[in-house]
């Protein structure tokens, strides 16, 4: 693949967009593709393929696939990687942009951190929602959903960047519309809470009075 601005500028949109998702899947596929020659990448990338990065991504990665999927914990977990998906993505567009001129490379920085935020956005606000119902079936099948999409899409990225920029262009509009429509729904749950709240001390009641 030959990399120029336009073949780059679309690999860090796709990148940048899986990083939001799931950062630690995205830097080992990026780094087992590479290392083992089954795509090229932007020399200034080849940190990626050092043995220990790898392994520490992909040790995070296991840690994610399981802390992802408990429901309640998963929220801690995504707040916390707020402090790492983004700055990760927006050092690894930095470093892919370095053959461009100064100006394009922090421009390019800058896009990878909207991008990944509002990703990683979306995958909180959805995981938000997803944890106020009960079984734990849909939040699973969410976190699972989202490691494939990020390991696929990383994929496609290092084979077929433009294509994969479509896709992640395409679920960034979507994202930014979910958000707000998430952002409705969790508002009138916690609007109904408190009734919710007060039916249950009132069932407490009943229940202590039949007892008496």
């Amino acid at each position: 693949m030959t990399f120029t601005p336009p073949t780059i500028a679309a690999l860090i949109v796709a990148i940048s967009f899986a990083a939001g998702l799931n950062v630690y899947a995205t830097v080992a596929t990026l780094g087992i593709l590479a290392h083992f020659h089954w795509v090229v990448l932007p020399p200034s990338l080849n940190a990626l393929t050092n043995p220990w990065v790898m392994g520490a991504a992909g040790l995070l990665f296991i840690i994610e696939f399981f802390a992802d999927k408990i429901p309640a914990f998963d929220l801690i977990w995504n707040a916390a990687q707020t402090f790492v998906r983004v700055p990760v993505a927006t050092l690894i567009a930095y470093k892919a942009a370095s053959q461009l001129s100064p100006e394009l490379q922090l421009l390019a920085a800058a896009a990878a951190a909207i991008i990944s935020a509002i990703a990683h956005t979306s995958k909180t606000a959805a995981r938000t929602l997803v944890t106020t119902s009960p079984e734990p079936a849909s939040n699973i099948a969410l976190s699972t959903t989202e490691d494939v999409a990020a390991i696929g899409l990383t994929w496609v990225a290092t084979h077929h960047p433009y294509t994969a920029a479509t896709i992640a262009g395409v679920f960034l509009v979507l994202m930014i519309l979910s958000i707000r429509w998430i952002a409705r729904q969790l508002r009138r749950i916690w609007s109904r809470r408190p009734d919710w709240l007060r039916s249950q001390s009132i069932e407490r009641r009943q229940e202590k009075g039949g007892a008496e």
